[in-house]
């Protein structure tokens, strides 16, 4: 019998829904299936009839590194029409900051809309125009405020509300664990795209038990939803423990490693030094013109859990200091169960600050976006310690998790 090459695709793709589905026993002792894994053992029954988009980007993939737009493109048994891709594109070649625009997609001729920046009835439009009934949201967070994709769930989720769209969630894990909620909440007042809603500063939960959230305490109009959860998954669960692939959700995203101590250093996108954009070790890399070994000697006596810092000097290819040699400081977490990222980088901030007589907040006080509120920067020019900026988000926080316990599913 000869066999199409669309019929083999689609014999290919159930035969890897099902491998993907039982394979990889997470190190814990328990199968993880992520939600697109689910979806696909069940024969995608919930889209079934559905005009089908899906908003994802590289990290889409099914556990042997094939992306779901690729699977699911293959299959007779869902009518995928349209992909939405956001910053950095579908596939993943823009920077931080760009887009791929629109255009067809050379691997499947699918239409790949931009939603990059688009939020509202702008958002609300491309969803009609593309002429799907059901939006699929599949994208990997790293468990911090300020990572885009987030929003662009919650711009999506609302967008979709508008115009009269169905909107399912493929469930993945939080690289970092979903223990528990720290940091920082955001005030309403300083909503951006770096953060919409008030929610802590690493929030601890998955994807799908954001959406959850998104839907029962800020949506202005509730959307149609659907989470198609994981099994397998514990909230303990680092991402080398799920037995997944990484991908870099975006390119200054490079490892696991990166997302772990993100949620803290990432705040230094809000000062005069570099991040580490530009190195192999973005956001573990902190540094600038003039710093030389007291910095990490200095955070190395706040005696930290689960953390040491290395004197360190480097050259960002791009970025901050491009070209320049400026010196700072490596993180190393020796114990990441113990490891508290923002408090971390909070004490990274206040050490910077007392040791470098350059330090400077950027001129915009893009801090107090990143942070949710003027509280850090104000609290560290006024010479508060670790211990005192951290306790003052304490109440605020409580309230959050309280919250937050309502919507999750693990």
């Amino acid at each position: 019998m000869k066999l199409s090459r669309r019929t083999l695709l689609a014999t290919t793709a159930a035969l890897t829904a099902t491998t993907t589905a039982t394979a990889g026993a997470a190190p814990q002792g328990r199968t993880l299936r992520t939600g697109f894994e689910r979806l696909a053992q069940d024969g995608y029954a919930i889209l079934h009839g559905e005009r089908v988009g899906v908003v994802t980007n590289p990290t889409g993939i099914t556990r042997d590194a094939r992306h779901i737009v690729d699977v699911m493109h293959a299959d007779d048994r869902v009518n995928l029409t349209a992909v939405f891709g956001p910053e950095h594109g579908f596939r993943g070649t823009a920077q931080a900051g760009g887009s791929e625009g629109r255009y067809d997609d050379p691997a499947t001729g699918l239409p790949v809309y931009d939603t990059y920046l688009k939020s509202g009835q702008a958002l609300a439009d491309i969803f009609t125009a593309s002429g799907v009934d059901t939006v699929v949201f599949d994208i990997q967070d790293v468990g911090a405020r300020f990572y885009t994709y987030i929003w662009t769930l919650y711009d999506c989720m609302a967008a979709a509300a508008l115009a009269g769209k169905r909107f399912v969630v493929l469930d993945r894990p939080n690289p970092v664990t979903g223990r528990s909620a720290q940091g920082p909440v955001l005030h309403k007042e300083f909503a951006t795209f770096v953060g919409r809603e008030p929610i802590s500063q690493a929030h601890g939960m998955t994807v799908g038990e954001l959406a959850r959230l998104f839907d029962g305490e800020f949506l202005t109009t509730p959307v149609p939803l659907d989470v198609v959860r994981m099994t397998g998954w514990k909230r303990s669960a680092f991402h080398d423990t799920t037995g997944l692939p990484w991908v870099p959700p975006s390119p200054n995203m490079p490892t696991p490693d990166t997302a772990l101590v993100y949620a803290g250093t990432c705040l230094f996108e809000g000062t005069n030094l570099s991040e580490g954009r530009g190195t192999t070790r973005p956001f573990e890399l902190l540094g600038a013109e003039g710093i030389d070994g007291r910095w990490a000697a200095a955070a190395n006596e706040l005696s930290l859990p689960g953390v040491r810092f290395r004197e360190a000097y480097f050259a960002p290819t791009f970025s901050k200091f491009q070209g320049k040699t400026v010196g700072g400081v490596q993180i190393h977490v020796h114990d990441r169960a113990a490891y508290e990222p923002v408090r971390t980088g909070i004490a990274l901030l206040v050490t910077a600050r007392r040791v470098w007589p350059g330090f400077a907040w950027r001129s915009d006080n893009w801090i107090d976006k990143l942070t949710g509120s003027t509280r850090v920067r104000t609290l560290i020019d006024a010479g508060a310690g670790t211990d005192d900026v951290v306790a003052d988000w304490q109440a605020e926080l409580a309230a959050f998790r309280a919250v937050r316990k309502e919507y999750l599913l693990y």
